[in-house]
């Protein structure tokens, strides 16, 4: 079941603005005075993938749902391959495609996956994530994902992590809806958000990952993003606003084929694993 594909014109401003919603000062995503301009943060993507996010809401019927359940849906999952990085310029094509429903306890699991591709056709970023429905049963159904992603090899953990602190701001939110331009009113509006259930507005998931990632690329891929071939992590906890999470960034594993993984975490301000069990894979030359 996929969904019509959604076009974004990529330019600098949101490129630039992404970045500085992070505090990734990165001279990459924001001297556009580079000899090969600015590329953009490797998790960019899903900016454009919330539109098809958004949309496929629409599809929640003839999965059986009612619009009230596919608003209890929370990011369980996100694993990214990047096939190179957004560049300013870009017209970017995204399709949604729904690759799995399967029955846990907490209630259903829907896998998708984005596909995006450049105005020539050729692969950008290809995104696989869960969403748990909480409380939403599906009668029993199993049908996982047929073709899921490979294991991420190499990806053990071994000797100490380089330990970074990140304080986040009491809009920190907010300014991340703006520039990733992701509008979700739990991570803006109190009022929402405390009707959903949560004690507070809270920060995107994404963003909380997107802290995992530049750290490890400002600690094992000497600062530079076009390095980074895959993130995969799980959404675990909450990061409350304003707070500090610690990001912890552990040694790269060689894998069998040249690159490089390398095993993070992101812990909220109580010290629990707000992104668990994180991995990014680092390729030798970008």
């Amino acid at each position: 079941m996929s969904l019509t594909p959604v076009v974004h014109d990529i330019d600098e401003r949101w490129v630039m603005a992404y970045a500085a919603a992070l505090g990734d000062h990165s001279d990459r995503y924001l001297d556009t005075t580079r000899r090969d301009g600015v590329v953009a943060h490797p998790l960019f993507p899903v900016g454009p993938e919330w539109e098809a996010i958004v949309a496929s809401r629409s599809m929640s019927e003839p999965l059986g749902m009612t619009r009230a359940e596919v608003l209890t849906g929370v990011h369980a999952t996100h694993d990214l391959t990047v096939h190179r990085l957004v560049r300013p310029g870009d017209r970017l094509s995204t399709q949604l495609s729904i690759v799995g429903v399967t029955d846990i306890s907490p209630g259903a699991k829907v896998t998708t996956r984005l596909i995006t591709v450049d105005q020539d056709g050729q692969p950008v970023a290809t995104t696989t994530q869960d969403a748990i429905y909480l409380g939403v049963p599906t009668d029993n159904v199993n049908h996982p994902d047929p073709t899921p992603p490979p294991a991420i090899p190499a990806s053990e953990r071994h000797g100490d992590p380089v330990v970074t602190t990140v304080d986040v701001a009491a809009g920190a939110a907010h300014v991340y809806t703006e520039c990733a331009r992701i509008w979700n009113p739990i991570h803006t509006d109190r009022a929402v958000a405390q009707a959903s259930g949560l004690p507070d507005i809270i920060l995107h998931g994404t963003a909380t990952l997107a802290q995992g990632i530049t750290a490890v690329i400002n600690h094992r891929a000497d600062g530079n993003p076009e390095l980074v071939r895959r993130v995969a992590g799980r959404f675990a906890a909450m990061v409350e606003l304003p707070s500090t999470i610690t990001v912890k960034v552990w040694p790269a594993n060689q894998t069998p084929d040249g690159n490089m993984t390398v095993p993070f975490e992101v812990y909220n301000a109580a010290g629990v694993a707000a992104v668990k069990d994180g991995l990014v894979v680092l390729g030798t030359s970008p």
